[in-house]
Protein backbone atom coordinates (compact mmCIF):
# COMPACT_ATOMS: atom_id res chain seq x y z
CA UNK A 1 0.00 0.00 0.00
CA UNK A 2 0.85 3.60 -0.32
CA UNK A 3 1.77 5.78 2.87
CA UNK A 4 3.16 9.33 3.05
CA UNK A 5 6.40 9.40 5.28
CA UNK A 6 8.82 11.93 6.49
CA UNK A 7 12.40 11.63 5.67
CA UNK A 8 13.39 14.34 6.64
CA UNK A 9 13.11 17.86 8.34
CA UNK A 10 10.37 19.19 5.99
CA UNK A 11 11.14 16.34 3.43
CA UNK A 12 8.55 13.74 2.79
CA UNK A 13 7.65 11.23 0.48
CA UNK A 14 4.74 8.43 -0.75
CA UNK A 15 6.64 5.21 -0.22
CA UNK A 16 5.50 1.09 -0.53
CA UNK A 17 5.04 -0.27 2.85
CA UNK A 18 3.48 -3.45 4.00
CA UNK A 19 -0.15 -3.60 4.28
CA UNK A 20 -1.19 -4.28 7.38
CA UNK A 21 -3.14 -7.08 8.81
CA UNK A 22 -5.38 -8.50 11.69
CA UNK A 23 -3.52 -9.93 14.23
CA UNK A 24 -5.60 -9.53 17.59
CA UNK A 25 -9.67 -10.96 17.48
CA UNK A 26 -10.19 -7.05 18.17
CA UNK A 27 -8.31 -5.37 15.21
CA UNK A 28 -10.02 -3.64 12.75
CA UNK A 29 -8.63 -2.72 9.25
CA UNK A 30 -9.72 0.61 8.35
CA UNK A 31 -9.56 1.77 4.43
CA UNK A 32 -8.46 5.44 5.29
CA UNK A 33 -10.37 8.39 3.76
CA UNK A 34 -9.83 11.93 5.71
CA UNK A 35 -7.37 12.76 7.72
CA UNK A 36 -6.76 16.53 9.01
CA UNK A 37 -3.06 17.89 9.56
CA UNK A 38 -2.52 18.62 12.89
CA UNK A 39 -0.09 21.21 14.72
CA UNK A 40 2.07 18.23 16.36
CA UNK A 41 2.23 16.77 12.54
CA UNK A 42 3.67 19.83 11.43
CA UNK A 43 6.38 19.99 14.72
CA UNK A 44 7.25 16.85 13.66
CA UNK A 45 7.79 18.06 9.87
CA UNK A 46 9.79 21.22 10.28
CA UNK A 47 11.67 19.98 13.46
CA UNK A 48 11.78 16.27 14.00
CA UNK A 49 10.17 16.16 17.34
CA UNK A 50 8.16 17.10 19.97
CA UNK A 51 10.18 17.20 23.28
CA UNK A 52 11.93 13.80 23.76
CA UNK A 53 9.33 11.96 21.05
CA UNK A 54 11.85 11.97 18.13
CA UNK A 55 11.38 11.07 14.31
CA UNK A 56 13.51 8.40 13.41
CA UNK A 57 13.04 8.46 9.42
CA UNK A 58 11.39 7.23 7.33
CA UNK A 59 8.07 8.18 9.44
CA UNK A 60 4.67 8.16 8.45
CA UNK A 61 2.61 10.90 10.42
CA UNK A 62 -1.10 11.53 10.59
CA UNK A 63 -3.50 10.94 13.92
CA UNK A 64 -6.63 12.99 13.20
CA UNK A 65 -8.61 9.98 11.11
CA UNK A 66 -11.63 8.76 9.71
CA UNK A 67 -12.17 5.84 7.25
CA UNK A 68 -14.23 2.78 6.31
CA UNK A 69 -13.86 -0.75 8.04
CA UNK A 70 -12.33 -3.03 5.22
CA UNK A 71 -12.35 -6.49 7.72
CA UNK A 72 -12.37 -7.17 11.50
CA UNK A 73 -11.00 -9.76 14.20
CA UNK A 74 -13.13 -12.66 15.54
CA UNK A 75 -14.34 -10.88 18.26
CA UNK A 76 -15.14 -7.39 17.03
CA UNK A 77 -18.83 -6.66 17.73
CA UNK A 78 -19.14 -2.60 17.72
CA UNK A 79 -18.34 -2.58 14.03
CA UNK A 80 -18.46 -4.45 10.49
CA UNK A 81 -17.05 -4.15 7.14
CA UNK A 82 -18.62 -1.24 5.28
CA UNK A 83 -18.90 0.96 8.30
CA UNK A 84 -17.53 4.31 8.54
CA UNK A 85 -15.68 4.99 11.42
CA UNK A 86 -14.09 8.24 13.16
CA UNK A 87 -10.52 7.04 14.61
CA UNK A 88 -9.23 7.54 18.33
CA UNK A 89 -5.84 7.32 17.87
CA UNK A 90 -4.63 6.41 21.42
CA UNK A 91 -4.27 2.77 22.35
CA UNK A 92 -3.87 2.56 26.02
CA UNK A 93 -3.18 -0.49 27.39
CA UNK A 94 -6.05 -0.95 29.53
CA UNK A 95 -4.29 -2.64 32.49
CA UNK A 96 -1.76 -0.15 34.30
CA UNK A 97 -2.50 1.80 36.72
CA UNK A 98 -3.44 5.21 35.05
CA UNK A 99 -6.12 2.90 32.93
CA UNK A 100 -7.37 0.98 36.21
CA UNK A 101 -7.85 4.88 37.59
CA UNK A 102 -9.39 5.67 34.06
CA UNK A 103 -6.55 7.78 32.99
CA UNK A 104 -6.11 6.33 29.24
CA UNK A 105 -4.82 9.25 28.36
CA UNK A 106 -1.58 8.96 30.37
CA UNK A 107 -1.43 5.05 30.26
CA UNK A 108 2.30 4.10 31.29
CA UNK A 109 2.06 1.94 28.03
CA UNK A 110 0.07 4.29 25.24
CA UNK A 111 0.34 3.56 21.91
CA UNK A 112 -0.69 6.70 19.75
CA UNK A 113 -1.13 7.03 15.94
CA UNK A 114 1.88 9.30 14.13
CA UNK A 115 3.78 8.87 17.29
CA UNK A 116 7.58 8.16 16.97
CA UNK A 117 8.41 4.80 18.95
CA UNK A 118 4.63 4.83 19.73
CA UNK A 119 2.87 3.70 16.09
CA UNK A 120 3.44 4.95 12.44
CA UNK A 121 0.40 7.41 11.68
CA UNK A 122 -2.62 7.33 9.64
CA UNK A 123 -1.67 8.97 6.70
CA UNK A 124 -1.64 5.59 4.34
CA UNK A 125 -3.96 3.77 3.19
CA UNK A 126 -4.95 1.34 5.52
CA UNK A 127 -4.59 1.18 9.12
CA UNK A 128 -5.37 -1.22 11.77
CA UNK A 129 -6.87 -0.13 15.03
CA UNK A 130 -8.44 -1.93 18.29
CA UNK A 131 -12.20 -1.92 18.45
CA UNK A 132 -12.02 0.41 21.36
CA UNK A 133 -10.17 2.95 18.98
CA UNK A 134 -13.22 3.00 16.43
CA UNK A 135 -15.96 5.20 16.48
CA UNK A 136 -19.31 4.52 13.96
CA UNK A 137 -20.40 7.60 12.65
CA UNK A 138 -23.78 9.37 12.30
CA UNK A 139 -25.05 8.36 8.93
CA UNK A 140 -25.52 12.30 7.76
CA UNK A 141 -22.05 13.39 8.48
CA UNK A 142 -19.16 13.06 5.93
CA UNK A 143 -15.65 11.34 7.26
CA UNK A 144 -14.30 15.12 6.97
CA UNK A 145 -16.74 16.31 10.22
CA UNK A 146 -15.57 12.48 11.52
CA UNK A 147 -11.92 12.96 11.37
CA UNK A 148 -12.22 16.77 12.90
CA UNK A 149 -13.68 15.22 16.06
CA UNK A 150 -9.96 14.26 17.27
CA UNK A 151 -9.01 17.93 17.68
CA UNK A 152 -12.41 19.00 18.99
CA UNK A 153 -12.75 16.54 21.55
CA UNK A 154 -9.51 18.04 23.42
CA UNK A 155 -11.18 21.26 23.08
CA UNK A 156 -14.60 19.39 24.72
CA UNK A 157 -12.37 17.78 27.47
CA UNK A 158 -10.41 21.13 28.21
CA UNK A 159 -13.51 22.72 28.44
CA UNK A 160 -14.61 19.97 31.04
CA UNK A 161 -11.95 20.51 33.14
CA UNK A 162 -11.49 23.84 33.34
CA UNK A 163 -14.47 25.82 35.86
CA UNK A 164 -17.68 25.82 35.23
CA UNK A 165 -18.65 27.52 32.23
CA UNK A 166 -21.97 28.60 32.91
CA UNK A 167 -22.26 32.58 33.34
CA UNK A 168 -17.91 32.64 33.24
CA UNK A 169 -15.55 35.14 31.47
CA UNK A 170 -12.71 33.29 29.26
CA UNK A 171 -9.66 33.62 26.84
CA UNK A 172 -8.19 31.64 24.61
CA UNK A 173 -4.84 32.61 23.33
CA UNK A 174 -4.61 31.10 19.72
CA UNK A 175 -7.25 30.60 17.87
CA UNK A 176 -5.94 27.64 15.54
CA UNK A 177 -8.17 24.59 15.21
CA UNK A 178 -7.66 23.49 18.98
CA UNK A 179 -8.34 26.71 20.50
CA UNK A 180 -11.56 26.72 17.88
CA UNK A 181 -12.61 23.54 18.99
CA UNK A 182 -12.55 25.29 23.09
CA UNK A 183 -14.75 27.99 21.54
CA UNK A 184 -17.28 25.38 20.23
CA UNK A 185 -16.86 22.98 23.64
CA UNK A 186 -17.28 26.50 25.56
CA UNK A 187 -20.20 27.52 23.47
CA UNK A 188 -22.58 24.67 24.83
CA UNK A 189 -22.53 25.88 28.16
CA UNK A 190 -23.33 29.73 27.78
CA UNK A 191 -20.49 31.72 29.19
CA UNK A 192 -20.84 35.11 29.48
CA UNK A 193 -18.05 36.33 27.86
CA UNK A 194 -15.21 34.33 25.21
CA UNK A 195 -12.29 36.62 24.53
CA UNK A 196 -10.26 35.00 21.66
CA UNK A 197 -6.38 36.07 20.47
CA UNK A 198 -4.68 35.14 17.14
CA UNK A 199 -1.46 36.36 14.90
CA UNK A 200 -4.04 36.10 12.01
CA UNK A 201 -7.17 38.08 11.13
CA UNK A 202 -8.84 35.42 9.26
CA UNK A 203 -8.56 33.14 12.14
CA UNK A 204 -10.09 35.87 14.26
CA UNK A 205 -12.81 36.95 12.22
CA UNK A 206 -13.28 32.86 11.90
CA UNK A 207 -13.71 33.02 15.58
CA UNK A 208 -16.39 35.69 15.58
CA UNK A 209 -18.75 33.76 13.02
CA UNK A 210 -18.13 30.65 15.19
CA UNK A 211 -19.47 32.71 18.24
CA UNK A 212 -16.25 34.89 19.79
CA UNK A 213 -18.12 37.67 21.73
CA UNK A 214 -14.08 39.76 21.35
CA UNK A 215 -11.13 38.89 19.09
CA UNK A 216 -7.75 40.77 19.01
CA UNK A 217 -4.77 40.47 16.99
CA UNK A 218 -2.25 40.66 19.23
CA UNK A 219 0.46 42.24 16.89
CA UNK A 220 -1.80 45.06 16.15
CA UNK A 221 -3.18 46.15 19.88
CA UNK A 222 -2.55 45.25 23.97
CA UNK A 223 -4.55 42.74 23.74
CA UNK A 224 -4.18 42.51 27.75
CA UNK A 225 -4.83 46.25 28.25
CA UNK A 226 -7.63 45.99 26.08
CA UNK A 227 -9.73 42.88 27.21
CA UNK A 228 -8.59 44.25 31.33
CA UNK A 229 -11.03 47.39 30.33
CA UNK A 230 -13.88 45.08 29.55
CA UNK A 231 -13.28 42.97 32.53
CA UNK A 232 -11.37 45.24 34.96
CA UNK A 233 -11.90 42.01 37.68
CA UNK A 234 -10.20 39.62 35.02
CA UNK A 235 -11.51 36.42 34.04
CA UNK A 236 -12.52 33.37 35.45
CA UNK A 237 -10.26 31.08 33.24
CA UNK A 238 -7.89 30.98 30.02
CA UNK A 239 -7.21 28.53 27.76
CA UNK A 240 -3.45 28.89 25.96
CA UNK A 241 -3.64 26.84 22.92
CA UNK A 242 -0.67 28.62 20.80
CA UNK A 243 2.27 27.12 22.94
CA UNK A 244 3.66 30.29 23.10
CA UNK A 245 5.52 32.09 26.48
CA UNK A 246 3.94 35.36 25.69
CA UNK A 247 0.85 34.09 26.08
CA UNK A 248 0.91 32.14 29.32
CA UNK A 249 2.31 35.37 30.41
CA UNK A 250 -0.54 37.02 28.86
CA UNK A 251 -2.66 34.63 30.64
CA UNK A 252 -1.41 35.36 34.58
CA UNK A 253 -2.27 39.27 33.71
CA UNK A 254 -5.45 38.44 32.28
CA UNK A 255 -6.88 36.49 35.58
CA UNK A 256 -8.59 37.34 38.59
CA UNK A 257 -7.30 36.08 41.95
CA UNK A 258 -8.36 32.37 42.46
CA UNK A 259 -8.54 31.92 38.39
CA UNK A 260 -7.41 28.87 36.19
CA UNK A 261 -4.88 28.34 33.60
CA UNK A 262 -5.13 25.95 30.75
CA UNK A 263 -2.68 24.81 28.53
CA UNK A 264 -3.64 22.74 25.51
CA UNK A 265 -0.98 24.42 23.01
CA UNK A 266 1.94 22.38 22.64
CA UNK A 267 5.29 24.97 22.53
CA UNK A 268 8.53 24.12 20.72
CA UNK A 269 10.57 24.86 23.81
CA UNK A 270 11.24 22.70 26.74
CA UNK A 271 10.80 24.85 30.02
CA UNK A 272 7.40 27.66 30.04
CA UNK A 273 9.00 30.31 32.29
CA UNK A 274 6.18 31.09 35.44
CA UNK A 275 5.95 34.93 36.89
CA UNK A 276 6.08 33.77 40.45
CA UNK A 277 4.94 37.12 41.93
CA UNK A 278 1.65 37.17 39.51
CA UNK A 279 0.73 33.01 40.27
CA UNK A 280 1.49 33.00 43.85
CA UNK A 281 -0.45 36.85 44.76
CA UNK A 282 -3.54 35.71 42.51
CA UNK A 283 -3.41 31.88 43.33
CA UNK A 284 -3.67 30.78 39.92
CA UNK A 285 -4.25 27.43 39.36
CA UNK A 286 -2.12 25.81 36.47
CA UNK A 287 -3.42 22.09 34.56
CA UNK A 288 -2.07 21.37 31.64
CA UNK A 289 -4.27 19.21 29.04
CA UNK A 290 -2.76 16.30 27.42
CA UNK A 291 -5.09 15.26 24.37
CA UNK A 292 -8.43 14.11 26.34
CA UNK A 293 -10.55 11.09 28.05
CA UNK A 294 -13.72 9.70 27.23
CA UNK A 295 -14.48 12.27 24.85
CA UNK A 296 -14.45 10.88 21.76
CA UNK A 297 -18.51 9.85 21.64
CA UNK A 298 -19.52 12.41 23.13
CA UNK A 299 -17.74 14.97 20.51
CA UNK A 300 -19.51 12.88 18.16
CA UNK A 301 -23.05 13.03 19.52
CA UNK A 302 -22.61 16.54 20.10
CA UNK A 303 -22.05 16.65 15.77
CA UNK A 304 -24.63 14.64 15.01
CA UNK A 305 -26.83 16.51 17.28
CA UNK A 306 -25.92 20.09 15.82
CA UNK A 307 -25.17 21.00 19.13
CA UNK A 308 -21.22 21.70 17.79
CA UNK A 309 -21.26 23.20 14.06
CA UNK A 310 -17.34 23.08 13.11
CA UNK A 311 -17.62 22.33 9.38
CA UNK A 312 -16.50 25.89 8.83
CA UNK A 313 -13.31 24.98 10.15
CA UNK A 314 -12.29 22.81 7.45
CA UNK A 315 -11.11 25.76 5.02
CA UNK A 316 -9.03 23.46 2.72
CA UNK A 317 -8.88 20.34 1.64
CA UNK A 318 -6.22 17.92 -0.50
CA UNK A 319 -5.23 15.00 -2.18
CA UNK A 320 -3.21 12.01 -0.44
CA UNK A 321 -0.75 13.08 -3.35
CA UNK A 322 -0.63 16.72 -2.43
CA UNK A 323 -0.04 16.30 1.40
CA UNK A 324 3.66 17.85 1.88
CA UNK A 325 1.53 20.87 0.17
CA UNK A 326 -1.05 20.76 2.97
CA UNK A 327 1.97 20.70 5.44
CA UNK A 328 4.04 23.40 3.58
CA UNK A 329 0.33 25.73 3.82
CA UNK A 330 -0.19 24.66 7.82
CA UNK A 331 3.22 25.32 8.41
CA UNK A 332 3.88 29.10 7.04
CA UNK A 333 -0.21 30.20 8.35
CA UNK A 334 -0.84 30.73 4.58
CA UNK A 335 -3.76 31.27 2.90
CA UNK A 336 -5.81 32.25 6.29
CA UNK A 337 -5.77 28.54 6.53
CA UNK A 338 -7.41 26.57 9.64
CA UNK A 339 -7.53 22.73 9.37
CA UNK A 340 -6.43 21.31 5.96
CA UNK A 341 -7.95 18.32 5.10
CA UNK A 342 -6.41 15.67 3.48
CA UNK A 343 -9.16 13.31 1.63
CA UNK A 344 -8.38 9.47 -0.26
Amino acid sequence: MKAMMLTGIRQMEMMDVPEPEIINETDVKIRMSAVGVCGSDIHYYTAGRIGNQIVQYPFTVGHEGAGIVETVGRKVTVVKPGDRVAVDPAMPCRECDQCRAGRHHTCRKLRFLGCPGQAAGCLAEYIVMPEASCFPVAHHMNTGQAALSEPLAIGVYAVKGSVSMKGAKAAVLGSGPIGMSVLLAMRMHNPEAVYMTDRIDERLSLARHLGADWTGNVDKEDIVSVILEKEPYGLDVVFECCGKQEALEQAFELLKPGGKIMIVGIPEFDLWKVPVDKSRHKEVCIQNVRRQVNCVQPTLDYMAGGQIKADSMITHRFGFGETQKAFDLVAGYHDGVMKAMINF
